[in-house]
């Protein structure tokens, strides 16, 4: 079975976030192996947060960053799909507050967009793992995406 790693600054503190997320990963373990890595949320600066990502990435590596590609579903879908052909674990990155440095950009194999919108981090992972779940179902024929 594939591989797909959250790597995520900050940790869940709000039930209903947590809730949400924990729905979403055990709707995604009939498609995939996938889990979360909480990093500690540094007050002392990107670089030792963008260190503590670069410890986590593994396979090919999509970061979440506002300056990245806006992809619509089916996009994203596909995108996926090829990554998870390229790769045994497909990574997903979300940094802290104050974003990731030059390091972890130039990592990433492709930087995807949720829109010009802020996220609360919190939401932003119960975001991508609903998206994350809609790329399967849209892969799979299912009638989740309409």
């Amino acid at each position: 079975m594939k591989k797909i790693k959250l790597v995520v600054v900050g940790k869940l503190k709000e039930k209903f976030f947590a809730s949400a997320c924990d729905e979403y990963l055990k709707r995604l373990s009939r498609f995939a192996d996938v889990s979360v890595c909480e990093l500690k949320d540094r007050v002392d600066g990107i670089a030792i947060e963008s260190s503590d990502i670069l410890d986590n990435i593994k396979g090919y590596t999509f970061l979440c960053d506002i300056g990245g590609e806006t992809l619509s579903s089916e996009q994203f879908s596909a995108q996926l799909g090829s990554a998870m052909q390229e790769s045994d674990v497909v990574t997903f990155v979300i940094g802290g507050s104050c974003g990731v440095d030059q390091r972890v950009k130039s990592k990433a194999n492709k930087k995807i967009s949720f829109g010009k919108m802020t996220y609360p981090h919190m939401l932003m992972r119960v975001i991508l793992l609903e998206q994350i779940y809609r790329a399967f179902t849209i892969k799979e024929g299912l009638p989740y995406h309409k």
